[in-house]
């Protein structure tokens, strides 16, 4: 893993945003909308919590939006890995709720608890709300109530439901999400980031998550280099991966710092 990679996005520690709400998927479309060059921070908040552009019932409420999208997103281009899954949101709409799933997941350990459970499911096999809760009291022994452990639970088991991974109600099922070339960039970018360079990035744990198998990855690797969201090359077993753009020198200095 590269050095300071915190500075790019990427968020650590015992909680986060789904200890108190899912990913919000709505609300973050909306706030797009309603920024789609994006905005300073100030704007934005000042649009949430007193123009209610999200249509919150209470000012407690919007207060509480706000704090969570904040946490969950970054919603400033400073921050790189909201400035690329912006740039990705609006080249490729059809992608939209595993990006911000995959965002979601870089910046809430809580959410991300529940990623090696994911990839290891395979579709078709159930998916409960104590299997959450046993990943919660292992990351934190003793550290959450009953009551707490099933309100995240739920909240992450909400999120994974909403990007399309699992389906159901009372009963989750794993299923398999419509996978586009944007999650694939995506996915691509943020394995880089951590260290996973060509072939290695397609073991990564961001390239499984959307499919086991990297043979599933490596057309839609290739559809996202002709839409040039990143640079595909490919000999034999031979692959270099490229992202012209995405890094700003300042953070080319801080991931080799």
């Amino acid at each position: 893993m590269f050095k300071n990679i915190e500075s790019l996005g990427f968020k650590s520690g015992r909680n986060g945003a789904h200890s108190a709400r899912s990913m919000m998927i709505v609300e973050l479309s909306l706030l797009l909308e309603a920024h789609p060059d994006g905005a300073e921070l100030a704007q934005i908040k000042e649009d949430i919590e007193v123009f209610n552009i999200l249509q919150k019932p209470t000012s407690n409420s919007r207060r509480l939006t706000y704090r969570h999208l904040l946490d969950l997103y970054g919603l400033e281009d400073r921050i790189c890995l909201f400035r690329v899954f912006r740039k990705l949101w609006w080249q490729a709409p059809e992608a939209r709720a595993v990006l911000a799933l995959q965002l979601a997941l870089c910046r809430d350990p809580l959410l991300r608890l529940a990623m090696p459970l994911m990839i290891e499911t395979k579709p078709g096999v159930g998916v409960s709300r104590q299997q959450i809760e046993d990943l919660l009291e292992a990351h934190n022994p003793g550290g959450y109530s009953p009551a707490s452990k099933q309100s995240f639970a739920q909240n992450i088991n909400g999120s994974w439901t909403q990007a399309g991974f699992l389906e159901g109600h009372a009963r989750k099922t794993r299923v398999q999400p419509q996978i586009h070339a944007a999650n694939v960039a995506f996915a691509l970018f943020i394995s880089k980031l951590q260290g996973f360079e060509g072939q290695r990035a397609f073991s990564s744990n961001w390239c499984k998550l959307l499919h086991p198998y990297a043979s599933e990855l490596y057309p839609l690797a290739m559809a996202a280099s002709s839409r040039s969201y990143l640079r595909y090359k490919q000999s034999g077993d031979i692959i270099e991966v490229s992202f012209p753009g995405w890094l700003t020198e300042s953070e080319k200095e801080q991931l080799h710092g």
